[in-house]
């Protein structure tokens, strides 16, 4: 048997390590996977030794504020695992947590891997030497990451993006409507606030605002959202029928991708969700709120001057983003406003993210699955 040992953060997470366990018993069936992962997760059999959620923070002020609950988490981990060492362990995204975990077991003998790069590329370069010593390998998500990894001569593969595999590259619209139950004669536009409550409670009303805004001068717009679980959906309608009671707004819970397929442009927060709107090339306008305090360490310390993926895929701007004090009702509401009046600018987009999604299909699934058993198998990667 092959014993997996897997902690995955959030949302994102949960789905690059359910398609990863899913490829690897396509050629390994004595498999036991145990750590903590959400519902797709679950759904490979994983053994879930504590909640997601309760990893699921953003933010230095915001994990300050849970130190102590997520420190017990992790050492309760470690002294898991050391007991019952798996043949790798393998730390999806959620570095600020992963990375001490790995480091303690690597010390341990076990085999460690981080799947998703921590941003180095854009600040806290540092970081690549702490990466060195906690892991193994790091399999990463984009092109350009594996050039900082050879620098400091730290094992990496690049494996391509699961999500890019996943999107197809054809688009049906109409199909995505009829299943959503959407009106195919108006303007879809899509909210999405995050996967977070946190992000939630900060990104939601700018949206919200911003749709009412627009819906006034445009009766022909339709929106839709769709959240990840019923938390996160009670959440949004609370701070929709608190600031706009009467916007109509279709939501729904854990159908993003339809949704995302269904829009014609889609109002969105900062993160996993600008990858996946790029990939279903979909004009898009990102917005992000974080603490004053996380807001201005992070200017403090960020190197590039993009927060959305397709942005720092592309090395520059061509998504607008709409970040901190910018990240208003009035000024996103004016920059959709403009994609309505402009199929012109809608078609550069679709365009340019067309030509970003070509570099991520590589197979992803199957790349990721291949490096985890090399290292178990000490084939290639020590």
């Amino acid at each position: 048997m092959i014993r997996i040992g897997l902690v995955a953060g959030e949302a994102s997470g949960d789905m690059l390590g359910a398609g990863l366990i899913n490829e690897l018993k396509k050629t390994t069936e004595n498999i036991s996977i145990e750590g903590i992962g959400g519902e797709k997760l679950a759904d490979t059999g994983m053994k879930i030794l504590f909640p997601m959620e309760r990893l699921s923070v953003m933010g230095f002020t915001e994990v300050l504020g849970r130190y102590r609950e997520l420190k017990g988490i992790r050492d309760d981990l470690i002294a898991y695992f050391i007991k019952n060492p798996p043949d790798v362990f393998i730390g999806i995204d959620a570095p600020d947590f992963n990375l001490g975990l790995e480091k303690e077991l690597r010390e341990a003998g076990i085999k460690t891997i981080h799947y998703v790069s921590p941003s180095v590329y854009a600040w806290r370069e540092y970081r690549v030497k702490k990466i060195k010593k906690a892991v193994n390998l790091v399999l990463n998500l984009f092109p350009f990451e594996s050039e900082i990894y050879n620098k400091y001569d730290v094992e990496n593969r690049y494996v391509g993006h699961p999500l890019a595999d996943k999107i197809s590259n054809k688009i049906d619209v109409n199909r995505a409507r009829k299943e959503l139950s959407l009106p195919t004669d108006k303007i879809v536009v899509a909210l999405l606030p995050g996967s977070r409550v946190t992000e939630i409670n900060k990104i939601a009303g700018p949206l919200i605002k911003a749709a009412e805004i627009s819906k006034k001068t445009n009766d022909s717009l339709h929106f839709v959202s769709s959240l990840i679980n019923e938390k996160s959906l009670k959440c949004f309608e609370y701070i929709k029928n608190k600031l706009a009671p009467d916007l109509k707004i279709d939501v729904h819970v854990d159908k993003t991708h339809q949704v995302m397929e269904a829009a014609d442009i889609i109002l969105l927060a900062s993160g996993t969700a600008t990858l996946e709107a790029m990939l279903f090339k979909k004009p898009m306008i990102v917005a992000y709120k974080m603490s004053w305090l996380t807001y201005i360490i992070v200017k403090l310390l960020v190197k590039i001057p993009y927060a959305s993926l397709p942005n720092i895929l592309a090395g520059r701007f061509i998504v607008p983003e709409y970040l901190q004090s910018r990240c208003t009702a009035k000024k996103i509401s004016s920059e959709l406003n403009e994609f309505l009046s402009s199929s012109r600018k809608c078609e550069q987009m679709k365009t340019e993210l067309s030509k970003l999604t070509k570099q991520l299909k590589i197979g992803a699934d199957e790349h990721a699955a291949k490096a985890v058993m090399e290292l178990i198998n000490n084939e290639k990667t020590t």
